[in-house]
């Protein structure tokens, strides 16, 4: 009787009975995805290790943070490739899961006193300003407000402490290198394939809705790989490549040398491609800052020689010159450039229109979301170009004045830390450290460098790992195996 398809029992019925929800959700989740787009689909088809990933962070918040520097990386690349998904704002998840995971964390107390020092104190009081910058006699966007001050501010002030709190082993130092240097050499590797074979079809897309006009000049492609745009890319390859060769002079063993020195040549290879000239400062001021701190006169001296050689030969002579990149990087050393001119025609602009504006005219007026938010104001239309100029226009001159006195008194403690530090191995790792963020800080002045991703998290950890450091410095000189 078991065989007669017309004859069930209880427990078949009971059994069964589950196919009636499991298929009314499979249509409801068809018709979700069908009418929402297949982002809708892989954020369903990811939810189940979302929400593994979001137990893991609360079981561990360093992992949050972990995880926050490698999100910052790939995250311009899936906002290309996965339509609709507003892949920013995962930044913005990690950062506030990490802070919900240490606040509820059980197991283990935390050391909030640690928070209390200069570096904490400064990144509050820029973060005060901001929200101050609310009530600005402008008037501007509060949506503007919002979306700008994330890079302005909120990334700085979540970051930071937590460098304090959960990333404070000196192991993490190398810890740190590796994420970075890692995920720089693959970002120059595709662009490598970007340049050799091509973007593909959504990088087409996203060139094809705008960016074309800023990434195609002359035919040549401005590679950007898995970054925002070539800006971002160049300006970040730059950074992490100075590091790298800062680390390669360093007291390691040979085959970390090696690694750092092969490294930092490949992601220096990704820097020329982007066709972004500001990267080039990047290493001037890098490595100007590492020659300083070496310590020693001869190295600073063949250092100076060298760098004033290369900026004379590309200054001064045609060597390259039939070479795209190179020629690209040429012009940001010609003070008769077009681009330059208009730059400055721009700052000319705003300095009359913010002479009577000492607050300037509000957080989110000027830039992307100036354009977006507060497209009724006059500022909105000048593009800033420089994350100087837009500290100026967005906060005014006495703004302007604080920031930069907290940039310079930051770098300076940073220089004094590394200069009293006697462990080598230590005082290189802080040196590239130190140069790389001082080198973001100079070629800020041409693009948004210091404001955009990766390169904010990077700068921000090195912040932290650097005040971090006195407590890991050994009296006596570390002795090193090779």
């Amino acid at each position: 009787m078991n065989n007669d398809p017309l004859y069930t029992t209880n427990r078949d019925r009971l059994k069964d009975i589950w196919l009636i929800p499991g298929i009314l959700i499979s249509i409801f989740l068809g018709w979700l995805v069908s009418g929402k787009g297949m982002s809708v689909g892989v954020l369903l088809s990811v939810f189940p290790f979302l929400a593994g990933f979001f137990v893991l962070i609360f079981l561990k918040p360093r992992i949050g943070l972990i995880f926050f520097l490698i999100y910052c990386f790939i995250m311009p690349t899936l906002g290309k490739h996965i339509d609709g998904l507003q892949a920013g704002l995962g930044q913005d998840a990690l950062l506030i899961l990490t802070w919900l995971g240490i606040i509820f964390q059980r197991t283990r107390v935390y050391k909030f006193r640690h928070l209390n020092n200069d570096l904490m104190w400064l990144t509050f009081v820029w973060f005060v300003i901001t929200v101050l910058e609310i009530a600005n006699p402008e008037r501007p966007s509060i949506l503007g407000w919002v979306y700008e001050m994330r890079s302005a501010t909120l990334y700085w002030i979540l970051s930071v402490p937590l460098v304090f709190l959960v990333f404070n082993k000196k192991s993490d130092i190398d810890l740190f290198f590796n994420i970075i240097i890692i995920l720089s050499l693959i970002g120059a590797i595709y662009g490598a394939k970007q340049l050799m074979i091509g973007p593909d079809a959504a990088e087409n897309r996203w060139l094809e809705a705008g960016a074309k006009k800023t990434h195609v000049l002359f035919g040549k492609l401005r590679v950007f790989s898995y970054y925002s745009d070539a800006a971002q890319f160049g300006s970040s390859q730059a950074h992490v490549s100075i590091m790298c060769l800062i680390l390669a002079s360093g007291a390691h063993s040979f085959s970390k040398k090696l690694w750092y020195a092969f490294a930092g040549v490949i992601i220096f290879y990704g820097m020329l491609i982007s066709g972004t000239r500001g990267a080039l400062f990047a290493f001037v001021g890098g490595g100007a800052t590492f020659l300083v701190l070496s310590k020693q006169v001869k190295i600073l001296i063949l250092g100076g020689v060298l760098g004033l050689a290369f900026l004379g030969m590309l200054k001064y002579t045609n060597i390259g010159s039939g070479n795209q990149q190179i020629n690209r990087m040429r012009t940001s050393l010609d003070p008769e450039d077009a681009s330059f001119q208009v730059r400055l025609i721009n700052q000319k602009i705003l300095k009359d229109y913010l002479a009577s504006r000492p607050f300037g005219t509000g957080v989110g007026t000027i830039g992307m979301w100036g354009v977006t938010y507060n497209a009724d104001k006059y500022i909105s239309r000048i593009p800033p170009d420089s994350l100087y100029v837009k500290i100026w226009a967005m906060y005014g001159i006495v703004g302007f004045i604080l920031w930069l006195g907290i940039m310079l008194y930051i770098t300076g403690k940073s220089a004094g830390i590394i200069w009293n530090t006697r462990d080598p191995v230590l005082r290189n790792q802080l040196a590239a450290l130190c140069g790389g963020a001082t080198g973001v800080l100079l070629c800020s002045y041409g693009n948004e460098v210091l404001n955009a991703m990766p390169t904010s998290a990077i700068v921000y950890i090195s912040w932290g790992l650097i005040w971090l450091s006195p407590r890991w410095d050994k009296p006596q000189p570390k002795t090193i195996e090779i």
